[in-house]
């Protein structure tokens, strides 16, 4: 299952036996993304610059998803002259072999997997920004810490009122339900994973069927650690400022269909998260709802404000947890409606109408 090589490199077999070429290949899956795209490769052929000290060569291969705007030109023109870039597009599915359905973005990257010789794969996506030396360090990171699968975690770039609201919310939820030290833990069976950054060894990713065998998982990041965690290949996740930032959404309606593509699946129990979220909108409120009443004599108002300063410090220490600055934090209560709404209609996309959309293709699941 090879794309079309559109620069030089042969093609590997599926189980990858062809063994490694070089240290490390990078792996850019990318469907319409002409405005990220060019920074995203400039950042990270800029190591280069910085000096690749792992003793052998590194490869970089964008693999294109069946884009209709700039997103292969621009691939193909921040590669000119640079030997170690190669540009393919991603093949059609193939829905009668394997899992019976791909996403386009699993497809993607098992098509660049396919053609990778590195000893070390890295999946990042297309909206990051990579620091120098980030290559480096993480291939020393993976090494030092023993494990199959390192992940991180970026700096989140936000703008707008309802990104630097929403954003902490979810991901102080996030860093509570996925702590990355028992993630970490190899007697735990939670795993987690950041697809815009996962780097996994060569062996270990096609041991477990790399993205083909999650190929119709529209979380597959956390899907292809679960499978390395359990084949006890090691796993490795944490906030990294210092390798990466993304600015995951460009705009309002990309972000609702992105979280409503992922939030059921991160949180498995949604529908109760709703409800305590609902709570602390409520409790937060209060104050502004029944101080007011005439009848409430003044141990009861006072009783009121004390129950509301206990959840507003609650609250806030939760979401400091989202690693987001003082400021996006203290926005974040406005967007608990939105949250709670996001919550509830993400569970009914997978639940009661069993499909998701996400960049113009629409998910059966």
């Amino acid at each position: 299952m090879n794309g079309r090589e559109i620069e030089s490199g042969e093609a590997q077999g599926v189980d990858g036996a062809e063994g490694p070429g070089c240290t490390l290949s990078v792996i850019v899956p990318a469907r319409n993304e002409e405005r990220n795209l060019p920074e995203c490769l400039r950042t990270l052929l800029v190591q280069d610059d910085e000096g690749f000290r792992l003793g052998r060569e590194w490869e970089l291969i964008v693999v294109d998803d069946g884009s209709s705007d700039r997103t292969r030109e621009l691939a193909l023109k921040a590669g000119a002259g640079r030997g170690r870039v190669r540009v393919m597009e991603a093949p059609a599915v193939d829905a009668s072999a394997g899992t019976g359905k791909m996403t386009g973005k699993n497809n993607a990257c098992w098509a660049g997997a396919q053609q990778a010789k590195g000893a070390w794969l890295l999946f990042t996506d297309a909206d990051t920004l990579h620091e120098a030396g980030d290559l480096v360090r993480a291939v020393e990171e993976i090494q030092r810490q023993q494990v199959g699968l390192l992940s991180y975690s970026p700096r989140q770039i936000v703008s707008g009122f309802w990104q630097q609201a929403l954003m902490p919310l979810i991901f102080s939820e996030l860093a509570s339900v996925y702590p990355p030290r028992q993630v970490n833990d190899a007697a735990s069976s939670l795993a987690a994973a950041n697809g815009q950054f996962l780097m996994v060894e060569r062996e270990s990713y096609f041991s477990v069927g790399g993205h083909w065998a999650v190929g119709g998982s529209v979380l597959e990041d956390v899907e292809l650690a679960s499978r390395v965690k359990r084949a006890g290949k090691g796993l490795w996740f944490r906030y990294a400022p210092d390798a990466l930032s993304t600015r995951m959404y460009s705009g309002f309606s990309d972000m609702l269909e992105g979280w409503t593509k992922n939030l059921a699946l991160l949180f498995r129990n949604a529908p109760v998260l709703a409800a305590w979220r609902l709570l602390d909108l409520i409790l937060l409120l209060l104050p502004f709802l029944l101080i007011p009443l005439y009848f409430l004599v003044w141990w009861q108002k006072l009783a009121i404000l004390l129950i509301w300063a206990r959840t507003l410090v609650r609250y806030y220490r939760r979401v400091a947890r989202s690693n987001f600055g003082v400021a996006d934090c203290a926005l974040s209560a406005f967007a608990l409606p939105l949250f709670v709404w996001l919550l509830v209609w993400s569970w009914a996309r997978h639940h009661l109408m069993h499909r998701v959309r996400w960049k113009g293709r629409e998910y059966r699941i």
